[in-house]
């Protein structure tokens, strides 16, 4: 194993985030992506076209397993914005699904509006 270091390891990627968009800071309005939303690897066919090299890592990640964004940013390494971006270009090309987070509703006491009023209140008596 060589003493060599990249000089990207030290420094940074030395592509910046921008051209991996394209310049685009937002998904396409087709895709609402949260922090929260699931991402799956689809099967793809012979017929699916080639993708560049950040969406081909952000894809082999996804079919690791199905994980919410914030952790592929994470693992990629990448701005959560461009990690966004990059996930609707993936999934309009038909290689991911990307589910929107499952939003529990409050049962139980914490749902009940006077109980809420009366912990206010004792914590404003403070």
């Amino acid at each position: 194993m060589s003493d060599e270091h990249w000089y990207e390891d030290e420094t940074g990627s030395l592509v910046r985030p921008y051209t991996v968009t394209r310049g685009r800071t937002e998904p396409s309005g087709k895709h609402s992506i949260d922090l929260m939303s699931q991402v799956t690897a689809l099967e793809a066919d012979a017929s699916q076209a080639a993708v560049d090299h950040a969406r081909a890592t952000l894809l082999a990640l996804v079919r690791r397993g199905a994980r919410p964004v914030v952790e592929l940013a994470a693992d990629a390494d990448l701005p959560l914005t461009v990690v966004r971006v990059l996930l609707a270009d993936l999934a309009e090309a038909g290689l991911v699904r990307i589910e929107e987070p499952r939003r529990l509703e409050p049962t139980g006491p914490a749902a009940d509006p006077e109980l809420l009023k009366v912990i206010v209140e004792r914590l404003r008596e403070l």
